[in-house]
């Protein structure tokens, strides 16, 4: 054996059905396009979602709500969680690089501090916002909750 008579294996290659080279093919004419319509033409393209002329789906059902494109989005972490890292990390000042270094946030992550949960220990914690809740029971231990703008 050698390059010379190196074949692939028999029925792995399929030659492309070449159309439009006359009758006596079986493929002329036509080209296998039907008679006529859109379909037979040169350069015909269907639209995404076009169904054969009947009302297509996207037209079909109705539009309702919007993106606010101007939303601010919250991670929101719940008093019992920053008292578990405060008790387990011995720390009494709170904020974002905290969190992050705890796997809580990650990038520019805005925080919500929310009010599940009890403080055992005074925390003075810093985030983007506060529930009323959370603002409450952080000042009732004696911490500090300050907002950062």
């Amino acid at each position: 054996m050698n390059l010379s008579n190196l074949k692939p294996a028999e029925g792995s290659i399929k030659h492309s059905k070449r159309i439009g080279r006359g009758a006596g093919s079986g493929k002329g004419g036509t080209s296998t396009r039907g008679n006529k319509g859109a379909k037979a033409r040169s350069g015909y393209h269907q639209k995404v979602g076009f169904e054969g002329g009947q009302m297509p789906l996207y037209r079909r059902v109705p539009k309702f709500g919007f993106k606010n494109i101007n939303r601010v989005e919250f991670v929101g972490i719940n008093i019992d969680t920053l008292n578990a890292i405060a008790e387990a990390k011995n720390i009494t000042d709170i904020n974002v690089d905290v969190l992050k270094q705890n796997g809580l946030i990650s990038g520019k992550d805005r925080i919500k501090i929310l009010g599940r949960g009890e403080l055992s220990k005074t925390v003075n914690v810093t985030a983007h916002a506060f529930s009323a809740a959370a603002k409450k029971a952080i000042e009732d231990k004696g911490g500090v909750a300050t907002v950062i703008e």
